[in-house]
């Protein structure tokens, strides 16, 4: 696994943090953290109205920054033309090794319930557990996926609601395309899916992931690689895709090819103005549109495909 990172920081009012960590997260497809600068009053009524934090993002030491920062540098600046009023510092860049990481975001995550059934513990945490609760131990370590955004989190309750409507007996496989942290794979197993692949382009993640698999037990229950969408062969009941819009519509052809007739698709990662452009982007394909569902910017949708 990684042992260095490179810590993108931007110091932003503290109005644009959920704005600027979503692009973050989208942009480098790892989690973000925010930090609240200091702020050097003796009450909370001595704050000043805007307070500024720094939100964080990081990348693999080995991949070339430049076109990330560029497309960061460009976003910052159009959202320094539109608040003029707002101060946006040039975003920097610097080394860290993956336990300084590590340390800085996890105080922020804490355990979660999601849907009807799930909850979410991190590995430091305990929860009290209610009687039917699923419970997902996990770790996400620099892999995305702690539940906690809202991405993962409309994912999951899609996930349930499609569980939840299967026929009575029925134990469908899934693909979990983009897994991260594992979470949504473990997730399916809790819910009762069959055979479940979980795949991602970074091997770090898919090393991730087999460790939360272990924690929860699940690691001959639940197949984890590198294969890329295109090189599959093998058709599913149910497809997850918790990836950026863009390469979800590029993907579009291989996922309803690799979607058993009558199955389900559920698109994430969208952010609700690109929801047009992936309606768009799957309409000519044998897919059913479904529903859309929505947590503050982000958006995720079900497709079923209709039966040849």
């Amino acid at each position: 696994m990684t042992d260095s990172w490179l810590e993108i920081a931007c110091d932003v009012p503290e109005e644009f943090s959920e704005t600027v960590a979503d692009f973050l997260t989208q942009l480098t497809g790892n989690g973000v953290c925010v930090d609240n600068l200091s702020v050097d009053a003796f009450s909370t009524s001595e704050i000043p109205d805007s307070v500024r934090v720094v939100i964080k993002a990081y990348l693999p030491a080995e991949y070339d920054s430049a076109p990330h920062m560029r497309e960061l540098e460009a976003f910052m600046a159009a959202l320094a033309l539109r608040h003029p009023e707002a101060s946006f510092p040039t975003p920097t860049l610097s080394a860290v090794n993956a336990e300084d990481w590590s340390s800085s975001w996890k105080v922020h995550f804490k355990p979660l319930r999601v849907g009807k059934h799930l909850l979410i513990v991190p590995t430091w945490e305990d929860a009290p557990e209610l009687p039917g609760d699923l419970v997902i131990r996990i770790d996400p370590g620099m892999a995305f996926g702690t539940g906690g955004h809202e991405t993962t989190r409309l994912c999951l309750e899609l996930l349930e609601s499609v569980m939840d409507n299967c026929p009575l007996l029925t134990v469908p496989s899934l693909l979990d395309l983009g897994t991260g942290s594992g979470i949504l794979a473990i997730a399916a197993n809790l819910l009762g899916a069959g055979r479940i692949l979980a795949l991602d382009v970074d091997p770090d993640a898919v090393e991730v992931a087999r460790e939360n698999l272990a924690l929860n037990d699940m690691s001959d229950r639940v197949e984890c690689g590198t294969t890329p969408l295109e090189a599959l062969t093998e058709n599913f009941d149910i497809i997850l895709a918790n990836i950026l819009a863009e390469e979800l519509v590029r993907l579009a052809p291989s996922l309803a090819e690799r979607l058993c007739p009558g199955g389900s698709l559920i698109l994430s990662g969208i952010l609700a103005e690109k929801e047009p452009l992936v309606r768009h982007g799957f309409a000519t394909h044998q897919l059913k549109y479904i529903r859309t569902v929505f947590d503050g910017e982000w958006v995720a949708m079900l497709y079923v495909k209709g039966h040849e």
